[in-house]
């Protein structure tokens, strides 16, 4: 799952990314007009330099703004750095495997199926440039397409689909 931190972090480079090249962003604006707390958005754009996809600069006329062309930044590469692995559980792990104390790996049902998510989570992220994601809109997404007739459903309810 894609944490608040992940999250913020795409928003705050898909913001960078819709910037003119080499036009510096101050924190405030990313912050305001993306709706992240500009705290917490301080200490990701950190790790995001660290990261090497950002540069920053100092002072009153200081900012961020993306370090190479988005069109070379995997969102991907992104979420690992934010988020850590894709995988839902350690032991599908290809980054951080853990081995699971409490299954025989070559027979986990559970770890199998979790192999086959972390593959697919990674050929949608790996695939897509931050340039890509800029550009998306609704129209494009074929998945968005209807997300309005979907209802979410509670632990104890079915899925209601509208008519």
């Amino acid at each position: 799952m894609l944490t608040k931190k992940g999250k913020y972090g795409l928003k705050a480079l898909v913001h960078l990314a819709r910037m003119p090249a080499g036009q510096l962003a101050f924190v405030n604006d990313i912050a305001t007009g993306n709706n992240i707390p500009k705290k917490f958005l301080d200490a990701i754009l950190g790790e995001l330099r660290n990261a090497g996809f950002v540069q920053s600069r100092k002072g009153k006329d200081g900012g961020y703004r993306l370090a190479r062309p988005p069109e070379e930044i995997r969102v991907g590469h992104v979420v690992r750095v934010l988020d850590g692995p894709l995988a839902p559980i350690p032991c599908a792990s290809r980054t951080q495997y853990q081995r699971c104390e409490d299954c025989n790996e070559a027979t986990c049902q559970v770890r199998h199926l979790m192999l086959e998510v972390r593959q697919a989570i990674a050929e949608v992220l790996d695939q897509r440039s931050l340039a890509e994601m800029r550009d998306i809109g609704l129209d494009d997404l074929g998945v968005a397409r209807g997300l309005d007739d979907i209802s979410v459903a509670s632990d104890d309810l079915p899925v209601a689909v509208k008519a």
